[in-house]
């Protein structure tokens, strides 16, 4: 019954905190180095891949993987499995360095820590690019450091041995790459944690790119002197160093660091900014095109104001039968008589392009639906733009032929008649009277030819 009992609480406290799956280790790469003369007197260093496990528990803990190099996280007031809750182990890749304070030697201020330290990096990435946290490793030493050039002189470290370590210090980023379209607003996340309080820490964000490298934000704790603007002095007194990007424009692209120093660590993070403007997309028809068979039409889809340059624009025909049809359905034809128009380089830096063909009017094509459809790497699925062709047959020679014939028959007619009328030949009254029947006789013949071969109301036009 108490076993029932504390298993019901259990569950009950996990449902209230929402239980967060915490990694108790992590499979590593440490990239070693080995640092040599060769043959020519040029020094070179040699990266050795070797095994190693990153293990989070006590001092004196068996190792996970007996056969690998253990790093052991013991507690310390930074807990580095915090910054990776919620993610399972084979979403994490995770490389370890050894780090060199390049002779720099300063006792770190905490309790009951030794004169010496060996200093390690541990960087745990996320499988998909969701963040990127970097941590500082202290492996206290009894030893002094060799020198400036302690990479020169690295102690040597077993196949099997573990080393028992504690986080001095945390950087992440939730923003590793972020792509962002024109006029937006960005905050590019950048966080940092140090294992004391009141450590001297300097925090400073760089923008390159194509070899440019410009600095945008710095402060110094210890000073209080603060260079440009993006950060907010608050909020950087808590840890939280991101840099706000009020309105992206086109130059906004390239490579931000944050980096952050405590005396002898310095660590940094590159945050990618890419600009990502998707394509308005147009015809120059409407939604339905008429021709007569055998015409002719360019018909074009326009992309415009698009970023980065890399489009792809296809055109295809469906027949009108199955162009709602779901199951069983044939693929659209691609047309293959497209034409592309050189790309246009706007002012806002983005781009334009057009791909047009010259549609040839048939009988056959009628009703058929023709589609424009754009990719490009800022939109989730391609923007289509479709209309529908309808195909009416040409009127023949005969037609324009019989019509002309009518009306200068009528029209000669008429003229001759008013003619008569209206001289003095014609005499009185009653003596009119069988040519105006002959002349309405001759209205009404005339206009029921004109109803039968031009289907218009011959009196209506008349008047």
């Amino acid at each position: 019954m108490g076993l029932i009992l504390k298993i019901l609480s259990y569950l009950y406290l996990c449902a209230a905190v929402q239980c967060v799956h915490q990694v108790a280790w992590l499979p590593c790469q440490f990239l070693d180095e080995h640092v040599f003369v060769n043959n020519m007197g040029h020094t070179e260093t040699q990266l050795i891949h070797r095994e190693a496990m990153l293990q989070f528990g006590q001092k004196g803990d068996t190792p996970v993987n007996p056969h690998a190099l253990t790093f052991l996280i013991t507690g310390s007031k930074l807990d580095l499995q915090r910054y990776v809750e919620g993610v399972e182990a084979e979403q994490l890749e995770c490389e370890l360095r050894r780090y060199s304070t390049e002779g720099i030697h300063v006792s770190w201020p905490v309790r009951g820590a030794q004169e010496y330290n060996h200093w390690f990096s541990c960087t745990l990435r996320h499988a998909k690019g969701l963040f990127t946290v970097t941590g500082f490793l202290r492996c206290p030493s009894d030893q002094p450091p060799p020198g400036q050039q302690d990479y020169h002189k690295w102690p040597a470290i077993g196949d099997r041995e573990i080393l028992t370590t504690t986080v001095a210090m945390v950087i992440k980023t939730q923003s590793p790459s972020v792509r962002a379209g024109l006029g937006s607003q960005q905050k590019l996340h950048c966080q940092f944690a140090v294992d004391h309080k009141g450590p001297n820490v300097t925090v400073e964000w760089h923008w390159q790119h194509r070899g440019e490298r410009t600095r945008l934000f710095s402060h110094t704790s210890r000073t209080g002197q603060t260079q440009g603007s993006g950060v907010g002095l608050r909020s950087l007194a808590g840890g939280d160093a991101s840099y706000s990007l009020p309105f992206t424009k086109m130059s906004s692209e390239g490579t931000y660091v944050c980096s952050v120093s405590v005396i002898p660590l310095f660590v940094s993070l590159d945050i990618s900014l890419h600009i990502e403007e998707p394509p308005r997309v147009s015809l120059n028809v409407g939604p339905t095109l008429s021709l007569q068979e055998g015409g002719e039409q360019k018909v074009a889809c326009e992309a415009e104001s698009y970023y980065p340059l890399d489009v792809e624009i296809v055109w295809h025909m469906q027949d009108p039968a199955v162009s709602g049809q779901r199951v069983g359905a044939p693929l659209p034809k691609v047309l293959q008589n497209i034409l592309l128009s050189s790309h246009k380089h706007n002012q806002d830096k983005t781009y334009s392009l057009t791909a047009f063909f010259y549609l040839q009017a048939s009988l056959g094509d009628s009703g058929r639906q023709f589609t424009c459809s754009v990719s490009h790497q800022s939109l989730r699925v391609p923007i289509k733009k479709s209309f529908i062709l309808t195909v009416e047959e040409p009127i023949s020679w005969m037609f324009y032929l019989t019509v002309g014939t009518i009306v200068v028959t009528l029209v000669v007619v008429l003229y001759v008649l008013l003619r008569y009328l209206h001289s003095g030949e014609c005499g009185d009254s009653h003596t009119n009277r069988p040519i105006k029947v002959y002349f309405s006789m001759m209205m009404l013949e005339c206009e029921e030819s004109l109803k039968r071969y031009c289907h218009i109301d011959t009196v209506n036009s008349l008047n």
